[in-house]
């Protein structure tokens, strides 16, 4: 019996495969197990290859990656074009669509030869008994039922409650089809038990969701009452849940011609009062910068969800980087600074979207939200959301007093002054992009300008105390020390417990908070370690170089990073750590050696 599940499926686009895996997840879900579910596509508008990889398991999983338990090939090609996304190893078992001609002998995989290799007549056996090729995705999920004991009572019904509308003949056929998958499982049966273990009795509920359905939850819950955008991969779903909801809880979603007119809207309903929100990704913020400019100089709230995917320019639409930390950070001409936040899994952005228009609300300025493709498109199971341990944060509205001789961007101890809204009396002010005095009137004057810019600046002094944005784990004292954040964190936490078992002294911080940097969190951490790591997902390795821009690091701490769609396994982390330790201990018997000569 195996604790966990790692299941790659692959084919071309229309085959399926991210339908095979979905249902997958959900039955296990249903049946108690954690899992994640990531999707990778080609950058094709249609057709193109698709895959999906699955992680199932008894106990909580922290990240989707490591080799495949199992790898579900429809077509050759296709699978070999997402490379290290997908790796087999020996351990691997192979099931292969056998009309692609290849023997079982002569898989074209490079330098590993699998634990088992299946060849199923897949199109075969959907076309027998379900009347269509379309079908294969659920030949597939019983072949995996059939070997790996996964859900079949909870895939049935997935089955029969998916098809319903389309009649009992196409309900009984795709049903014949899933029996098809399992009796060939039955007779052919693995080498050895793979089956995954039963899950936990007092697991409890669980949601099965994906990183922007929790986002625009979370937005809704916030009090958003105004979205607009455009639509661009991978940030498109935020968009689609709150079309669908929104309104449900008087709001308002407008579809704009452009990312520009999306956050110009945006802006907008900020100033009449709302609280607001965008979502787009890395070429829609390069056209969103000039009005995030605006809403900086104007101090008007609002949220802006930045999906990452490779870049630059087009770049791999499809895949997860997290290579915009620059571009959120310093894409704005003259003195700005915006608050950044990252979710580090799908349950953590409902959290960080909260945090998010609350920063924005309190302090009058647009804060910005990297998520990424993986977190974004993958599917989690994770626990229900505590609603009642969150407080919500209102803009600071003017008094009746402040009213009677209103100013707008009052010079405050804080840097926050009262912001009305169209229809308040006494609340008119001029917002606009032109630097300001107090009352909002335009000016010249470098005197004011440098004060305008210190308000702009001070008001985010307090955000430097904010200790709760970062989670630190491990040894307290340990001479090696991990960063990482995003999608990635996930790795680093298993790479960290993977090196406590080992018995390394090892500790993590996960800063959830990337801009400001808060120095004295990064001082902290750094103080006992001689040696480290910054895992990310980006070539450049840029929230080791904007640290650095702060903080006064260890001169041993150096990134490991790799550009999007060359995932980092933690395996490949705990291989560095040991690196580092032996390091260490020959330093020190170094060290010893000399003070004996001494």
């Amino acid at each position: 019996m195996s604790q966990e599940l790692i299941i790659g499926i692959a084919g071309a686009g229309g085959d399926g495969v991210i339908s095979a895996g979905e249902s997958l997840i959900t039955a296990a879900a249903l049946e108690g197990y954690h899992g994640i579910m990531t999707k990778s596509f080609g950058s094709q508008i249609r057709g193109g290859e698709a895959s999906c990889r699955l992680r199932l398991a008894t106990q909580p999983v922290l990240n989707p990656n490591g080799p495949l338990d199992v790898a579900v090939v429809l077509n050759w090609e296709d699978f070999r074009r997402f490379g290290g996304e997908l790796p087999v190893e020996p351990a691997t078992i192979v099931i292969y669509e056998s009309n692609t001609g290849v023997s079982p002998d002569n898989l074209p995989l490079e330098g590993v030869t699998p634990a088992e290799v299946f060849s199923v007549p897949i199109t075969e056996m959907a076309q027998t008994h379900a009347g269509t090729d379309k079908a294969k995705n659920i030949v597939i999920i019983g072949l995996l039922a059939g070997w790996f004991g996964i859900g079949r009572a909870s895939m049935l019904a997935g089955i029969r409650k998916k098809f319903a509308k389309k009649g009992a003949s196409v309900v009984e056929g795709n049903v014949r089809a899933f029996q098809a998958g399992l009796e060939f499982a039955e007779a052919h049966p693995l080498e050895a038990d793979r089956k995954l273990a039963a899950p936990q009795a007092d697991r409890g509920a669980k949601l099965l969701t994906d990183g922007n359905d929790m986002c625009a939850a979370a937005a809704i819950f916030a009090g958003c009452t105004f979205f607009s955008g455009y639509p661009i991969t991978p940030s498109t779903e935020i968009m689609q849940f709150l079309d669908r909801e929104i309104w449900k809880y008087g709001g308002t979603l407008l579809q704009a011609e452009d990312e520009i007119a999306g956050i110009g809207a945006v802006v907008g309903a900020s100033f009449a009062g709302k609280k607001a929100m965008t979502a787009t990704s890395g070429p829609g913020m390069s056209l969103k910068t000039e009005m995030l400019g605006l809403a900086s100089i104007a101090e008007l709230p609002l949220v802006c969800v930045n999906v990452q995917r490779g870049g630059p320019s087009t770049g791999m639409p499809t895949k997860a980087e997290q290579s915009d930390l620059f571009q959120a950070a310093f894409s704005a001409h003259g003195d700005c600074l915006r608050p950044i936040l990252a979710p580090t899994s799908v349950g953590d952005v409902f959290g960080i979207t909260v945090e998010a228009f609350n920063l924005a609300e309190y302090y009058q300025t647009p804060v910005i939200v990297l998520s990424d493709q993986e977190i974004g498109q993958r599917k989690e199971t994770v626990d229900p959301i505590d609603t009642s341990a969150f407080q919500l944060v209102e803009r600071r509205r003017p008094t009746e007093t402040e009213l009677a001789k209103y100013t707008r961007f009052k010079l405050t101890e804080s840097g926050i002054s009262p912001i009305s809204h169209p229809g308040m009396r006494g609340g008119n002010y001029l917002a606009a992009g032109i630097e300001h005095n107090e009352v909002g009137r335009p000016t010249a004057s470098g005197e004011m300008h440098a004060r305008m810019n210190d308000k702009r600046f001070r008001k985010f002094d307090p955000l430097k105390n904010r200790r709760d944005l970062f989670v630190v784990e491990g040894d307290p004292d340990a001479p090696i020390g991990l960063v990482s954040w995003g999608s990635v964190a996930g790795v680093a936490r298993e790479a960290l417990r993977l090196a406590q078992a080992e018995g390394l002294h090892v500790k993590l911080l996960v800063p959830k908070l990337l801009y400001p940097v808060v120095e004295p969190v990064y001082q902290d951490f750094f103080a006992s370690v001689k040696r480290g790591l910054f895992v990310e997902q980006s070539y450049q390795a840029q929230l080791y170089r904007l640290v650095r821009m702060f903080v006064d690091l260890p001169p041993l701490v150096k990134p490991l990073a790799k550009s999007g769609s060359n995932p980092i396994q933690p395996a490949e982390v705990l291989e560095r750590l040991r690196e580092m330790v032996v390091a260490l201990q020959g330093n020190r018997n170094h060290h010893q050696t000399e003070q004996a000569a001494g």
